[in-house]
């Protein structure tokens, strides 16, 4: 069911400055540095890791009652979510469902409720 991990997104508090220390601590590159995605609550940056499509993405919430915004809140800057990819997103979540999973339905999602994978919310995304 599970191909790989797709990509990983980090919830912080500063965009910018959280951009400029991947760009020069870590040595990637933002291909998207300040995108807002009013419908997710969010701004976000995209840094490719290599050429198979696999990234990063930063996020910092436009609010506080935004889910970025209250994950931050609980837990402080750090792993939001880990986005795994599979073939199919509805057969992939109603197999997770046969299994016992709780998966929540949201923009982007499918979702792995973070209640069942100790802590880490998981996205399900479909990608070749």
């Amino acid at each position: 069911m599970f191909k790989r991990i797709d990509h990983v997104v980090i919830a912080v508090n500063d965009l910018a400055g959280a951009v400029e220390d991947y760009e020069t601590k870590l040595g990637l590159k933002a291909e998207v540095r300040d995108r807002e995605q009013p419908q997710l609550g969010l701004r976000q940056a995209i840094l490719p890791l290599d050429e198979s499509g696999r990234f990063i993405e930063l996020v910092e919430a436009l609010g506080p009652e935004t889910p970025v915004g209250r994950s931050i809140a609980r837990r402080g800057e750090g792993i939001h979510l880990l986005a795994i990819a599979v073939d199919d997103r509805e057969k992939a979540a109603e197999e997770l469902k046969e299994n016992g999973a709780r998966i929540i339905e949201g923009p982007g999602g499918p979702y792995i409720h973070p209640g069942d994978s100790h802590g880490v919310l998981i996205q399900l995304v479909e990608r070749d």
